[in-house]
């Protein structure tokens, strides 16, 4: 057995362990953080397979964006699991006959593909992402451009849904605070003076105000 398969094996035994556990653990950082693991482990194979341009794409987008973002989200939310687990004994014999025939389909499927696929016609010399693009952009071209379009649609859906009026929140119109000038935010309004009257107890009051007129007419 040579290196390569040696490592093969590890990584994929730790990623089957990641997966695992991403499932199992009872804390969601910790399986966020799993989830992380299995994803960096499906590089390294994806690198054994000399597919340099898809691991690093799996480093740099999943766990240096996506999986960070959700790792974020998952700490600032108060997520209770002990609620959330409630009911999962009862409900996973249909979860594992589910996922029995998840895996069999998948396994039905390869089996059959791998041996009906034509090699791609790749000439010799070329990099992995070379080949990639080429294959990318002139046989894969419609497929391409379908799921371009389909992501576009979703981000539109997704900025009308949040961008939305409603009675509850309030909008801000950038062209209109780039417009707008200091006599719109400031006014001085003049005032005359006012001299509010002396406060009188209530039991000295008349005493006080004949002390006045007294002093007044001295």
């Amino acid at each position: 057995m040579d290196v390569t398969s040696v490592l093969f094996y590890v990584f994929s035994a730790v990623l089957l362990f990641s997966a695992f556990m991403v499932v199992t653990a009872r804390n969601t950082v910790h399986a966020t953080l799993y989830l992380m693991l299995a994803f960096f482990q499906a590089s390294m194979v994806w690198m054994l397979l000399r597919a340099e341009f898809l691991a690093i794409t799996l480093v740099l987008v999943y766990l240096g964006a996506v999986m960070v973002l959700f790792l974020f989200v998952v700490m600032m939310l108060d997520i209770d699991t002990e609620s959330m687990r409630t009911g999962f004994w009862r409900h996973l014999p249909l979860a594992a006959l589910v996922a029995a025939l998840m895996a069999g389909q998948i396994s039905v499927v390869v089996m059959d593909g791998f041996g009906k696929l034509p090699a791609p016609p790749i000439e010799p010399g070329l990099s992995n992402t070379m080949a990639l693009g080429m294959l990318l952009y002139t046989e894969y071209l419609y497929p391409l451009e379908v799921a371009a379009v389909l992501l576009l649609v979703a981000i539109i859906a997704a900025i009308a849904l949040t961008l939305r009026e409603r009675k509850d929140t309030k909008h801000t119109v950038a062209s209109e605070q780039v417009k707008v000038r200091k006599s719109d935010r400031l006014r001085v309004v003049k005032m005359d003076a006012v001299v509010a009257p002396l406060a009188v107890d209530s039991a000295g009051g008349a005493d006080g105000a004949e002390g006045s007129e007294g002093q007044a007419k001295k």
